[in-house]
């Protein structure tokens, strides 16, 4: 059963539309939207939809797969993996090296935005929260 969402681009933003679409899968993925066993739209069906170039669509879903978060089904298409035990993601340590770079990115947006520690940390916690009721 294909997914039933909705890509949206924004080709001014500054960040490049294949890292779009790689971001709302990751979060329709997290909120629970798409749950492991769903398929994807086919690259074609977004390229079209969106007007975007098959190939910024398909690295997206190359990119995806690489990160375990799809996984191509022969003549059906990209299906929402199976989310891996802890223990198959690696150490704690393994997985917060692996988190450090968004961080450093949050860190520095905050610093740009003027947002005091306490303020991002209330956000952050928002977000979990957020997460952990879907």
């Amino acid at each position: 059963m294909a997914a039933d969402f909705l890509f949206q681009v924004f080709p001014n933003s500054g960040l490049p539309i294949y890292r779009q679409l790689i971001d709302q899968v990751r979060h329709h993925v997290a909120s629970g939207r798409v749950k492991p066993g769903d398929f994807l739209p086919s690259v074609r069906q977004v390229a079209l939809e969106l007007e975007v170039n098959h190939m910024t669509v398909s690295k997206a879903y190359s990119l995806l797969e690489r990160d375990g978060v799809v996984e191509l089904v022969r003549g059906q298409g990209m299906r929402v993996a199976p989310r891996p035990a802890a223990s198959e993601n690696g150490s704690v340590r393994e997985r917060q090296e692996k988190l450090l770079p968004l961080l450093r990115q949050v860190a520095a947006e905050a610093y740009q935005l003027n947002l005091s520690t306490a303020q991002v940390k209330s956000l952050i916690d928002r977000v979990l929260k957020e997460l952990d009721q879907s």
